[in-house]
């Protein structure tokens, strides 16, 4: 059979398995991430059936789906809403990077995959899933209540961290100097400051540029400045990702409203794939063997993200129960974590066995963060009704 033929029906196959298993994933209440990396494990390197030929297009497809999950990220936000929940959460922000950064770290350290593996490592466990809390949050009803303001300024902090996080990582594992570690975090500093100023001052003009009332011309615009700014960016050092969460930022009103609408499928489809890569490039030999630490490191992990809810929920003067509800809501990590891994791996800076803990991790949080967010109400009220009966 003609390579050309073989590569359109393993392509058509791993589209139609993804359909299955979102569906799946709507069927059963859960964030299709983890049935997306199972598929990418169970088709990869040492899996069921490995798939080749198709490499070429999944890894750019791979990088596509990043910039589009972070340019729609950064449409969530308008600047005005960004430099809020950042006077409003730095402390609570502050403590969070504490608390979940430092156990990846140190996992990595005692693993002995040095420097390198615990910086990566401190972002896998460090960054909570927008798309997944944004999700349980609206599931669940809870969009009005009295913590998500203070679940949302949390998100906002970890991903303006994320934007001075990524291009220090990505000069790391590029193997540069100090000296050239420290442009690359200035750079970062000083683009990210001139995105906020013009998203603040003259964000009207940007949509302008970009807007269009054809859909056609308006979705050229827009993936094309997209790319671009992605493209730009990482040649800066900056990190495309970062490049295209500023833009989304940077993009504002109507237009960023109508830009959410018509990326959102594109987004799924190549953010689905994203997620297939990393599962293609993960040995699920791998697995088993980091499987007992990727569970240490969930347990831990839960815990210190509703400590970071319980007390961020708390300088807001939220009552008890939201406090509860605030941290639970924070568990789930997912895209951000494997990209961050998916940066290191590819580098070839940091051992394989840390994209088999990553997906082991990464799989166990994004389950476990909507079960907790479901159940947290649940459980505390029968506790305390049992704590009552006994008093």
């Amino acid at each position: 059979m003609h390579d050309t033929a073989i590569s359109l029906i393993e392509l058509g196959a791993v589209f139609f398995g993804l359909g299955i298993l979102g569906r799946l994933a709507w069927k059963i209440g859960v964030s299709p991430i983890p049935l997306y990396l199972l598929g990418g494990l169970a088709f990869g390197t040492g899996g069921l059936v490995p798939l080749h030929g198709i490499e070429p297009f999944t890894h750019l497809a791979s990088e596509i789906g990043v910039v589009l999950l972070l340019l729609l990220l950064g449409l969530e936000y308008s600047a005005g809403e960004l430099v809020t929940g950042l006077r409003r959460s730095w402390l609570a922000g502050i403590i969070d990077i504490v608390l979940n950064a430092v156990p990846g770290a140190l996992v990595a350290l005692l693993l002995g995959w040095g420097p390198l593996g615990a910086l990566t490592m401190a972002g896998v466990t460090y960054i909570s899933s927008s798309g997944i809390v944004a999700k349980v949050l609206g599931d669940l009803g809870r969009l009005g209540n009295r913590e998500t303001p203070v679940i949302l300024s949390i998100l906002v902090f970890e991903d303006l961290a994320m934007a001075v996080y990524l291009p220090i990582l990505t000069a790391v594992l590029a193997g540069v100097s100090f000296l050239g570690g420290l442009t690359a975090v200035g750079v970062s500093l000083v683009v990210i400051t001139l995105v906020l100023v013009v998203a603040l001052k003259f964000g009207k003009y940007v949509s302008a540029l970009i807007d269009s009332p054809d859909p056609e011309v308006f979705l050229l615009r827009l993936l094309g400045s997209a790319l671009l700014v992605a493209g730009i960016a990482s040649e800066l050092q900056v990190s495309a990702a970062v490049g295209s969460f500023l833009l989304g930022i940077a993009i504002s009103g109507s237009t960023a409203a109508n830009a959410t609408r018509m990326l959102e499928p594109l987004r799924d489809l190549f953010a689905a794939l994203f997620f297939v890569v990393f599962g293609l490039n993960t040995d699920p030999s791998q697995i088993p063997p980091v499987l007992p630490i990727a569970l240490l490191l969930a347990v831990a992990t839960v815990a210190t993200k509703v400590v970071t809810g319980w007390f961020a929920a708390r300088m807001q003067g939220v009552g008890k129960m939201g406090r509860l509800r605030a941290g639970a809501a924070l568990v789930a990590r997912g895209e951000f974590s494997i990209v961050i891994a998916g940066l290191a791996v590819a580098s070839g800076a940091v051992p394989g066995e840390l994209a088999a803990l990553a997906t082991a991790y990464v799989l166990l949080m994004a389950i476990l963060g909507p079960v907790a967010a479901r159940v947290v109400e649940p459980v505390a009220r029968l506790f305390l009704s049992r704590q009552a009966k006994k008093a």
